[in-house]
């Protein structure tokens, strides 16, 4: 199967099945959904979503949270990880919002990430499920399955290049839902210690599948 092939059979597979996947992550407006994904690096969405509702019911914009402090905003957060610097981060970003965005969230990779604790990724993610741009968010679940499908080659070593083969290969009006498929098989089938291969419905394009059970 050429790489092509792979990619086409990708897209077909994913667009019938899960045709408008969305993020996991509960949020109700793009502020929310900016603090969510600030919070879930190297945390689940699971843990996220048991700590949101209390935080957005009591700092529902960057106004009330640009006028708190460390104290006050911790204990909303004190169970994901790294609580410390992501309380930081929080007060940080929303008086940045109010002060030089006019409390909106940022459009471009660019200005989002000039916010403290949004890196690449999270920058990926907001464009991509609140403007619907072609950006493509590479985390954990990405990076991995991609790789075992046989998308993007295994000398990719970073992020970043990751993320430009695949936006290289899928088609533009595809690559924001695609971000969500292969984080989604990967949280649920694609396991990282033990992918669920018996179980997959993708085998048929599989590059790991191929090696580790046809080539037997």
């Amino acid at each position: 199967m050429t790489k092509k092939e792979r990619y086409e059979a990708f897209v077909k597979y994913f667009s019938e099945s899960y045709p408008q996947p969305e993020t996991e992550l509960q949020y109700s407006n793009p502020f929310e959904l900016l603090v969510a994904v600030v919070l879930s690096a190297q945390c689940t969405d699971a843990r996220i979503n048991k700590v949101t509702p209390a935080l957005f019911r009591d700092f529902p914009t960057p106004e009330y949270m640009a006028a708190s402090h460390f104290d006050e905003l911790f204990p909303y957060i004190r169970s994901v990880s790294y609580p410390n610097n992501k309380t930081k981060h929080l007060l940080s970003l929303s008086k940045r919002l109010v002060e030089e965005f006019n409390s909106e969230i940022p459009t471009t990779i660019k200005e989002l990430t000039s916010l403290q604790g949004v890196g690449r990724k999270t920058a990926n993610v907001i464009v991509s499920v609140l403007y619907n741009q072609p950006a493509m968010a590479v985390d954990t679940h990405v990076f991995r399955v991609s790789k075992r499908l046989g998308l993007v080659t295994q000398t990719a070593k970073t992020p970043l290049e990751v993320e430009k083969q695949l936006v290289k290969h899928i088609p533009e009006e595809y690559i924001s839902r695609a971000h969500h498929w292969l984080i989604l098989h990967g949280r649920y089938t694609c396991l990282a210690r033990k992918p669920q291969c018996e179980k997959c419905e993708i085998t048929h394009f599989c590059k790991y599948y191929e090696k580790n059970f046809l080539n037997v």
